[in-house]
């Protein structure tokens, strides 16, 4: 089940974010202004203005844009990252990334291409997707 939880920590969307549990799957986008973590499956894209975290057991085939994130499950699919990007040593990841920061502790297994930006994301942004709307399956001004 997709919950939003809050709790005493701040994350950076002032303490909400979403959680999809273990045991869950998802097919289809999902599309969150705050954090997430997934624990469960999605097959398809999420696009999160916070930082997404995979949990060890979460899995996704589909794409990835967010703000941050880090990742001990698996991905398949390309990860676009606007500042940090950390790969645990559980990681699983398939497919290409496009960061600014890269973090990968020892174990962790990554297959794709890497492209780094500097400072200013412009490069990412620049081949960002066109926004999606969460209720239609088309892009928003189309």
């Amino acid at each position: 089940m997709l919950k939003t939880k809050q709790n005493d920590e701040q994350t950076g969307n002032g303490g909400i974010f979403n959680v999809l549990a273990g045991g869950t799957v998802i097919t289809g986008s999902i599309v969150t202004e705050s954090d997430f973590r997934l624990d469960g499956r999605i097959e398809g894209d999420i696009h999160c203005k916070g930082k997404i975290v995979i949990g060890p057991k979460g899995c996704i085939q589909g794409n990835i844009i967010s703000e941050n994130a880090e990742v001990l499950g698996m991905v398949e699919g390309t990860i676009r990252i606007r500042e940090k990007l950390i790969l645990k040593s559980t990681a699983r990841v398939k497919g290409d990334i496009f960061i600014q920061i890269l973090e990968i502790e020892p174990g962790a297994n990554f297959n794709g291409g890497c492209t780094m930006s500097g400072k200013n994301s412009a490069e990412i942004t620049d081949k960002l997707p066109p926004k999606i709307n969460p209720i239609g399956a088309k892009p928003i001004g189309q």
